[in-house]
C-alpha cells in the first residue's frame, strides 16, 4: 500500500467499525510512524487508523502535539476502555473535519487497556486532556465522530461546514480524482481481511 494520507469527512473509512488486529509486524510499525508524521504535519494530538483509511483498531496520540517530545508518543493497538468516571465538557476538533470545532461532554477519567508495537499489553488510568484524546480516537474506531456527540443546536450550527466537505468529496469523486464509495469500501474490506479476525 502506498503512503498514507488523512482522509476528510465523509470518506467511508470514517464510518467503518474497525476490527481487532491479529498481528503486529514491520508494515504496521511503518504505518504507525507515518501516522505520527501526518498527525504532526496537521498540528494534531491524536490520529486513528480509520482516518488514514486503515480499518484496524489502532490509534496514536501525543497530547503535547510536539514531535520533539517523542517520549509522549503512545500507540494503542486493540484498545478497550474498561472504566469511565466523572463528566467534563470541552471543545474538540478533528483532522478529518478541518476548521470544525464543538463542545463535547465525555467522562473525565478513564482506564484503557491496549497493546503496544512490541505486542505487550498495558493499562493506563488517564484524566484531563489525555483521557479526552483517547476517547475521541477510540470513538473513531467505532465509526463515531465528535460531531455525533455535540448538542443538537451545535449540530445545526456546524451543518453548513460539514455539508461543504460532503460537496467537496462528491465533486472529487465525480471528477475521478477520488474513488467511489463502493471502491473505497471494497479496499477497506480487502485490508480488513488481511489483518483482522473474521
Amino acid at each position: 500500500m502506498s503512503d498514507l494520507s488523512i482522509v476528510p469527512y465523509p470518506h467511508p473509512a470514517l464510518r467503518w467499525k474497525s476490527k481487532d488486529l491479529t498481528r503486529i509486524d514491520a508494515q504496521l510499525s511503518t504505518w504507525v510512524r507515518q501516522m505520527f508524521d501526518l498527525m504532526y504535519e496537521a498540528n494534531g494530538i491524536g490520529l486513528a487508523a480509520n482516518q488514514v483509511a486503515l480499518p484496524y483498531r489502532m490509534f496514536v496520540i501525543n497530547p503535547t502535539g510536539d514531535p520533539d517530545e517523542p517520549d509522549e508518543e503512545q500507540v494503542f493497538i486493540n484498545p478497550q476502555i474498561v472504566r469511565r468516571n466523572g463528566s467534563e465538557t470541552d471543545k474538540e476538533g478533528c483532522l478529518s473535519l478541518p476548521e470544525i470545532f464543538g463542545p463535547v461532554t465525555r467522562p473525565e477519567r478513564i482506564t484503557v487497556e491496549a497493546f503496544d508495537l512490541s505486542g505487550q499489553g498495558f493499562s493506563y488510568e488517564l484524566s484531563g486532556l489525555p483521557a479526552r484524546v483517547v476517547q475521541h480516537e477510540y470513538d473513531h474506531l467505532d465509526g463515531v465522530m465528535f460531531i455525533d456527540r455535540v448538542a443538537d443546536d451545535v449540530k445545526k450550527e456546524l451543518n453548513p461546514l460539514v455539508e461543504d466537505l460532503v460537496k467537496q468529496m462528491k465533486y472529487h469523486q465525480e471528477q475521478g480524482t477520488l474513488p467511489s464509495d463502493e471502491q473505497i469500501r471494497k479496499t477497506l474490506a480487502d485490508l480488513e481481511e488481511q489483518r483482522t479476525k473474521s
